[in-house]
């Protein structure tokens, strides 16, 4: 069942979203080597629940944290603990909200200190599938066309994409129908129609597309151990151009004042 979303319910969805972009820029002021992910997870914790809303992650199915902080090899669903971050690491943080009964959820890779050139360029081209997904993302095309834009581009520097995981419909719930996978044919699957919103989240790969679960029925890693990226938008589907819910503009703000 999809649901289609007012135009009320779209404003209140936005107000989540853009807390989830607030939130990331503030664990993104601390993001650098000897942090821990435990650290970053409780600053996200504080600075959501001063913001009168919840974590949208803790305690769904079970999930411990506020935060999924993904580390290199870790594609999704990092558990936040001990690990203290180095530098060449990168680290994929996957944050959500729960306010005025609606969620928010929103991804955005992370480099830490100096990161080796062939992985910056991982995260650049996956950030910019995501884009390319999100301009597919209008009604009257299918899933399939978004996830085509994704998987053709990504596939075209000798990346893989993630087939496990995909991205899912928001609103009431954290996710909803229909599912949003990162690749696919065009003309195919589900139409999508002005009024239904989704989360699109390429998970994408520096070697293969294989992954596995740890232990802890959280962590997914890749089969290889090279590294993953991951960025994620919360989006309303309109005719002619999706309107983005989510926004970067504050991470890009810290991590511009970082470097100056």
């Amino acid at each position: 069942m999809i649901h289609l979303k007012t135009e009320e319910e779209i404003e209140l969805l936005r107000e989540s979203s853009l807390l989830v972009g607030k939130t990331l820029a503030e664990v993104a002021k601390y993001i650098a080597p000897g942090i821990t992910t435990a650290k970053l997870d409780d600053i996200a914790e504080t600075f959501i629940r001063d913001h009168d809303a919840e974590p949208g992650f803790k305690g769904y199915h079970g999930f411990p944290a506020t935060l999924c902080t993904s580390v290199n090899e870790v594609v999704v669903h990092g558990i936040p603990g001990n690990y203290v971050l180095k530098s060449g690491d990168i680290i994929s943080v996957d944050c959500g909200v729960k306010k005025n009964g609606f969620y928010g959820d929103s991804a955005y890779t992370f480099a830490v200190g100096e990161v080796d050139e062939n992985v910056l360029m991982l995260m650049e081209r996956t950030k910019a599938s995501l884009y390319l997904g999100i301009e597919s993302a209008v009604a009257g095309n299918r899933i399939g066309d978004i996830g085509y834009a994704i998987q053709h581009y990504v596939e075209s520097f000798g990346y893989s994409v993630v087939r496990d995981l995909v991205g899912h419909g928001l609103g009431r719930q954290l996710h909803e129908q229909p599912e949003v996978p990162n690749y696919g044919r065009r003309g195919n699957g589900k139409e999508l129609l002005a009024g239904m919103v989704i989360a699109i989240e390429p998970m994408i790969n520096l070697g293969v597309r294989t992954v596995y679960q740890e232990r802890d029925g959280w962590t997914i890693k890749t089969t290889d151990h090279k590294p993953s990226a991951h960025y994620e938008h919360d989006v309303v589907i309109r005719k002619g151009k999706a309107e983005i819910l989510s926004t970067f503009d504050f991470i890009d703000e810290v991590l511009k004042s970082k470097q100056n």
